[in-house]
């Protein structure tokens, strides 16, 4: 998962919005989101390798989800899987402080990574490439890619900036929202960070939706969670690769 845009109002019918998508090599196996027959609360794509998921929900009112941490020094093999993050909590009935204040303190077994945690009453994020522990994230819109929260990336100023003007029409079609992620033009060279990957690379990477032969964009996610208990999904294929390229949705009461 390499983008995540998300509108954070707790004071509002739909405290928790998110929008996201996830890159990926195309040659890896993976599942599109369903409801898995071992967790059958859990709904979420799932990696074909590993066994996790870069982004679930569950019938209980749980959130999460995963990105890397974009440098050459976690580039590295033999570290645990990041998706198992994210599994962990969602079928964990910890809370979503606890349950990060946990993993930050043995994060050396992962490499770098973003965590995003919804108990269903509190939304926190942290990474094991930051020093500021456990952060409960203030009401508004937030951006996290590859590097911390909120770092201004193009990517995620320009995904913010459309996010924003969608809930102000009041967008309600899961495919409005979803079209905020598909958008694969590059940012312009001045304005690329340097992760050490080199400038070919960081042009493909910066734009919202990935596109190139071997990786890019696989899939892109909307969810939105009501007080009152529904919650939104919809997840559009970008590469079918075996999967069926047209979107998923499903909406469900939190049990």
């Amino acid at each position: 998962m390499c983008l995540i845009l998300l509108d954070w109002d707790p004071e509002g019918d739909h405290p928790l919005t998110v929008l996201a998508n996830r890159d990926e090599l195309h040659a890896r196996g993976a599942l599109q989101a369903h409801f898995w027959e071992d967790h059958p609360y859990l709904l979420a794509g799932r990696d074909a390798r590993e066994g996790g998921t870069w982004l679930g929900v569950t019938a209980n009112g749980r959130f999460a989800a995963v990105t890397n941490f974009r440098s050459v020094a976690d580039m590295q093999p033999g570290q645990r899987s990041r998706g198992e993050l994210t599994v962990g909590f969602l079928t964990s009935k910890e809370r979503s402080e606890a349950y990060l204040e946990r993993v930050l303190a043995s994060g050396s077994q992962w490499a770098g990574f973003n965590l995003l945690l919804f108990d269903g009453v509190d939304l926190v994020w942290g990474s094991n490439r930051s020093e500021d522990g456990v952060v409960h994230l203030a009401p508004g819109i937030h951006g996290l890619s590859n590097a911390l929260l909120d770092t201004p990336w193009p990517k995620v100023e320009a995904g913010k900036s459309d996010l924003s003007a969608l809930i102000r029409s009041g967008a309600e079609v899961a495919d409005s929202w979803l079209d905020v992620l598909s958008d694969s033009s590059m940012a312009e060279d001045d304005l690329l960070p340097e992760t050490g990957v080199g400038l070919d690379k960081e042009r493909m990477l910066s734009a919202l939706r990935l596109v190139s032969a071997s990786y890019g964009t696989r899939c892109s996610t909307f969810v939105r969670v009501a007080w009152d208990g529904a919650v939104e999904f919809a997840e559009k294929t970008w590469v079918p690769a075996g999967l069926d390229p047209d979107t998923v949705a499903f909406d469900f009461e939190v049990e």
